[in-house]
């Protein structure tokens, strides 16, 4: 088992690109399709405190409920929050990925590079073409 673990949406771009950036570097990790398997609200609490950034940052407003339950209310505790996650997983900002390295909310794609300790194998393109990594597995900066 992979001491790596993607919380994964198959149907986001974003979700796509980062689980293919870790199996590019030649690790097949534990895939959590959080929609059909939630987390758990201890589990939440334990991944938000790993990321180390505010509640509301790993919330998700695009196709979600976040509008309807008034969620940009800055009354709203952490606690609360968590709460409506937990009971509305599409809340969930994603990909989240978990490995020795650290925890990251992979957006772009490319911030797992930041907590993978094996070198990419290969050129590697987001779905949408752009360069991500070249021919000599070294990150392409703009």
């Amino acid at each position: 088992m992979s001491n790596i673990t993607i919380y994964h949406n198959p149907a986001c771009g974003t979700s796509r690109n980062t689980l293919a950036l870790i199996r590019n570097s030649g690790i097949e990790p534990s895939v959590v399709e959080y929609l059909k398997t939630p987390p758990s609200r201890d589990k939440l609490v334990e991944l938000i405190a790993a990321l180390d950034v505010p509640v509301r940052s790993v919330l998700r407003q695009k196709g979600t409920p976040y509008d309807e339950l008034k969620l940009g209310d800055p009354s709203w505790t952490d606690a609360q929050l968590i709460d409506f996650i937990a009971l509305h997983p599409i809340l969930l900002n994603r990909p989240i990925v978990v490995t020795p390295l650290g925890t990251r909310l992979c957006r772009p794609s490319e911030a797992v590079l930041d907590i993978l300790a094996s070198p990419q194998l290969a050129p590697f393109n987001t779905e949408d073409g752009e360069p991500v990594i070249d021919s000599k597995g070294r990150r392409v900066t703009a």
